[in-house]
């Protein structure tokens, strides 16, 4: 535990009451917060995470923020400011024991509250697999409905970096995709961070929250300053085309949607689909895709064996497999190890899934 201290320090310079959750995870649609864009301003996506947490420590009292240096605003500055705002009783660091960290958080939701736990590293978070997949996943199921810890949120920063080498860059989200009773989301950019954030930490089941890091200054656009909230285990389609479906999530949508404009010049028309929530995650907007077009492409930073772009294509090829023209292409990270020097090499870029799109539609 103390080597593992050391080698982030050197990487990274209640209330007993019950509170009735809400069953709608959105309280407004897409086409609403396009509208209102114009009374936000530009952020970057931690600076969108910030805000989030903020409305959500303002509007329900018995909402906690906790975790390995929260209240200095933690590693990615996060929580900048949330301390000062509303009081170490309400944003408190936590020894570095990420099981402790999610036991805690699931007590704390289990009486009622909205529990937003951190944990620090995504690397990190598999001392606390236990907690999440034996106890969070299955405390309402267990008990009949008679207790839930609904309440709690987990969030944790994913993915390659450009530095981060083996212990700080992993994508896990397939290892929590395996656990029903979770739900597991991952954000785009800003404004989508902030939407989605706000909704799992309202909805009435543990959520998972993995967040890119390499996104955390990188994207910037304009956010709604108000309070909003964008609809969970639904995808969005960001980009359409008749040609060929792209499916992926997190900072990988950017990678494609730079293939997919290559791969226009050469009269390729693609759809890019944002997944957004991958537990559970939204069948009928990818199938309903796929039959049009007749081709599907996945990509991911995880590893390609047992990544959850194999249950996508799976699924896709039990409900679509008499509409397929072509293989299903799966554009994903190398059964290795995260490298560090070699990272280049791993990474699913822009060129490997340009030339899976030519590939996919001249099969």
């Amino acid at each position: 535990m103390g080597l593992r201290r050391f080698g982030r320090l050197v990487k990274w310079v209640g209330g007993n009451g019950r509170r009735p959750f809400s069953t709608s995870s959105s309280s407004s649609c897409d086409e609403m917060m396009v509208q209102q864009i114009a009374s936000g301003k530009s952020l970057n996506l931690y600076s969108a995470i910030n805000q989030a947490l903020h409305i959500a420590l303002e509007t329900d009292p018995r909402t906690y923020v906790f975790g390995e240096d929260v209240s200095f605003g933690g590693v990615f500055r996060c929580t900048t400011g949330l301390a000062d705002r509303f009081g170490k009783r309400r944003v408190f660091n936590t020894p570095l024991c990420e099981q402790g960290i999610v036991g805690f958080g699931i007590g704390l939701a289990a009486m009622g509250n909205r529990a937003v736990a951190e944990i620090q590293f995504a690397d990190y978070i598999f001392p606390a697999f236990d907690q999440i997949v034996n106890e969070a996943a299955k405390f309402r199921y267990r008990s009949g409905n008679q207790f839930n810890c609904g309440g709690l949120t987990i969030r944790s920063p994913y993915g390659a970096v450009g530095h981060g080498g083996h212990y700080h860059s992993q994508s896990p989200e397939a290892f929590f995709c395996h656990a029903p009773g979770i739900k597991v989301v991952i954000p785009r950019s800003p404004r989508q961070a902030k939407g989605l954030l706000l909704s799992c930490i309202r909805d009435p089941n543990p959520v998972v929250f993995f967040e890119p890091k390499w996104l955390y200054r990188l994207s910037v656009e304009e956010v709604p300053e108000h309070d909003y909230m964008l609809p969970l285990s639904e995808a969005e389609i960001i980009r359409e085309g008749n040609d060929i479906t792209l499916v992926g999530w997190g900072a990988q949508l950017s990678i494609m949607e730079q293939a997919c404009k290559d791969a226009e010049k050469d009269g390729i028309s693609c759809e890019l689909i944002d997944l957004r929530t991958l537990l559970p995650w939204d069948k009928d907007t990818v199938e309903a895709s796929v039959r049009k077009t007749g081709r599907l492409l996945i990509s991911h930073e995880a590893p390609v064996t047992g990544g959850f772009g194999a249950e996508i294509s799976a699924s896709i090829v039990e409900r679509c497999f008499l509409r397929l023209e072509a293989p299903v292409a799966t554009i994903c990270g190398l059964d290795t190890p995260f490298p560090l020097v070699f990272e280049p090499f791993y990474m699913p870029n822009k060129n490997k899934i340009l030339d899976a799109i030519k590939s996919t539609v001249n099969f």
